[in-house]
């Protein structure tokens, strides 16, 4: 999650189309925006100020940056929570509880990220697919921080879940869990 706002990949000039021009390869991030030469010389250029920038990019980028917030201190109170450690409560009802928080943080981090990303896709798809007279060469397409951002919404989604899941309604009940012995069927021999 941490790599997908920071690449500068977010969408990248398009391919398709009848005239391929492939000197000049453009990407464009959260962040700023990058030339890629054929002879391998990259430039890149900071976004230079945050009111100038579209409001899909101003969106996005406080997305990711929540869901950074809320995946750190997933990471936080998801360590606190663990039965393996020592930080905290020893109590094993308050640990499950305090692991399901850790788990809720990084589900709501996977959303923020999903949202921000799928966003992103929908305004790149739009405009792609927009008839204004641009060439298709001429426009972008998805870029690879995209996908990176879609896996990492993904796992942090199911790791928040399986998080919220490590703690069995037993536990969050505080209930204790009493095993019946079951009668022996092996005789005994006096």
């Amino acid at each position: 999650a941490i790599a997908a706002p920071v690449l500068p990949h977010w969408r990248q000039s398009s391919y398709a189309g009848d005239a391929i021009i492939t000197a000049v390869g453009l990407h464009q991030g959260l962040w700023m925006s990058c030339a890629a030469q054929s002879t391998g010389q990259v430039q890149c250029r900071l976004h230079e100020s945050l009111l100038s920038l579209d409001v899909h990019i101003q969106t996005t980028r406080a997305l990711m940056v929540i869901s950074l917030l809320l995946g750190f201190f997933g990471v936080v109170v998801s360590v606190v929570g663990m039965k393996c450690t020592k930080v905290g409560e020893s109590d094993p009802v308050t640990k499950g509880r305090v692991a399901v928080a850790g788990g809720v943080f990084f589900i709501l981090s996977g959303l923020c990220t999903l949202t921000a990303v799928s966003m992103y896709a929908a305004r790149v798809t739009q405009e792609f697919f927009r008839d204004n007279g641009v060439p298709k060469n001429a426009k972008y397409e998805f870029g690879s921080a995209l996908f990176i951002g879609w896996g990492a919404a993904s796992l942090s989604v199911l790791g928040g879940a399986l998080l919220c899941c490590s703690c069995s309604a037993k536990e969050r009940r505080a209930q204790p869990y009493y095993r019946q012995s079951q009668p022996s069927t092996a005789r005994e021999y006096v």
